[in-house]
């Protein structure tokens, strides 16, 4: 969340942040709690005063002075208790209004939705056929890679099971990710599917409630998780870190549940929006400075891009306009792939995204760093990026590796882990 005191001191440009967002949130609320938080805090501070003065006078008191100074303690004490019960309160209530408020947004982000995106670069070139190709429905329908109807049988609308050289091509993209962040220098993990509430919401995501995309699990405070982004920046909840550590950059491997609620359109037909995928994730915590954390930004882009590159998959890069953003993002690049069976001819599809969150995560999670330079603590920035999202990257492989008689080729460096060049009807 954004700091109190930089909300308080720049109303207007949060405001305007806010709108260009196009999120409605009450700073009269949060300005009103806090000015009745601070009164309250300075009435307790009187009210200790005067029990610590009372507590003074005790022992010097008379016999006849005694009992009244300890009924007068006795009930400056009760006040002290409904003050910090009603401090707690305000507390919480302030703090639900201030993460209400999103991460203000770097300066040169396009304003507006989804169609105001920037576009920064093309990479690759489109696939020429010379047939009418499908999409990867009906590839891997022919090919028997998926299962919808025994997804449907076993979890509902949504779910699938891969079969055959699909498995093999998700384990492949997976290894693939995984060496390809080993060299890069992220430390490696597999991560939980479950995160207390807590930790996601200190992500930012909203563990229950009418809009929530969680599945949580009744009766506890647990929740299972749309990405190891929760649990790649939970690992820190609450730490102190050196700052000569930093930058700090780990790679987690987890499933993502995510309920899609409101999800609709051709987006929903096979494997592109579904409620269960696999996914490797990058996460980073760097020193409190934009210049750390707009370098790691880039370098977490250039990965993500010499990932698809070395897929062969013609993609655009894009800078995601400011309602489109997300609430702890200051900047958040995509990489959309081209699929040439989405949509009428082909469209590109969401592949990765890559966000700087800035102090905005650390802030919720309580993640602070230390110098020797800087008296105090700060917080850290995070960022996180996608490696591969199995499943859409799945689609992006056989949509635009597919060949005239059905087969499809498998891209070169994932050839180790299929197994073959090519997948075709009779594997």
């Amino acid at each position: 969340m954004l700091d109190l005191q930089f909300i308080c001191d720049n109303r207007d440009a949060v405001e305007q942040n806010c709108k260009a967002r196009g999120i409605t949130v009450d700073l009269n609320a949060v300005i009103r709690l806090r000015e009745e938080r601070n009164k309250l805090n300075a009435e307790g501070d009187e009210l200790r005063r005067q029990q610590n003065e009372v507590s003074s006078k005790i022992p010097k008191a008379s016999a006849d002075e005694r009992p009244a100074l300890i009924e007068q303690g006795k009930a400056l004490r009760t006040q002290i208790s409904e003050a910090e019960a009603a401090q707690k309160e305000l507390d919480a209530q302030l703090r639900e209004q201030q993460a209400l408020i999103p991460n203000m947004t770097h300066p040169d982000v396009p304003v507006g939705g989804e169609d105001d995106a920037s576009e920064v670069h093309l990479s690759g070139d489109k696939p020429a056929f010379d047939f009418t190709p499908l999409d990867h429905v009906d590839i891997a329908a022919k090919l028997d890679l998926i299962d919808f109807e025994a997804g449907s049988r076993v979890a509902g609308h949504g779910f699938y099971y891969l079969k055959n050289d699909a498995v093999m091509l998700e384990l492949a993209l997976v290894q693939f990710a995984m060496q390809k962040l080993r060299s890069e220098g992220f430390t490696l993990y597999t991560t939980p599917d479950l995160a207390r509430d807590s930790v996601l919401e200190g992500i930012g995501f909203n563990p229950r409630g009418d809009e929530t995309q969680i599945y949580s699990v009744a009766e506890t405070d647990l929740s299972l998780v749309a990405t190891a982004e929760i649990t790649l920046g939970g690992a820190l909840k609450d730490q102190l870190l050196d700052i000569e550590d930093l930058p700090l950059k780990f790679a987690g491997l987890s499933h993502c549940f995510r309920t899609e609620a409101g999800a609709h359109g051709r987006a929903t037909r096979g494997i592109y929006r579904v409620h269960q995928f696999t996914k490797v994730e990058m996460f980073a915590f760097t020193a409190p400075n934009s210049e750390a954390s707009d370098a790691m930004q880039q370098e977490i882009v250039r990965i993500e891009e010499e990932i698809f590159q070395a897929l062969g998959l013609h993609y655009r890069l894009i800078d995601t306009a400011t309602g489109d953003l997300g609430g702890p993002a200051y900047r958040k690049y995509d990489l959309e792939a081209w699929m040439p069976g989405r949509g009428d001819g082909g469209s590109y599809g969401e592949v990765t995204s890559a966000s700087n969150c800035t102090d905005y995560q650390a802030r919720r999670l309580n993640i602070r760093c230390r110098s020797k330079e800087k008296k105090g603590t700060q917080f850290v920035h995070t960022l996180n990026g996608t490696a591969v999202s199995c499943a859409r990257a799945i689609i992006a492989i056989l949509e635009n590796y597919q060949q005239a008689d059905g087969s499809v080729v498998v891209p070169e460096v994932l050839r180790p882990w299929v197994g073959r060049d090519v997948i075709t009807a009779a594997t």
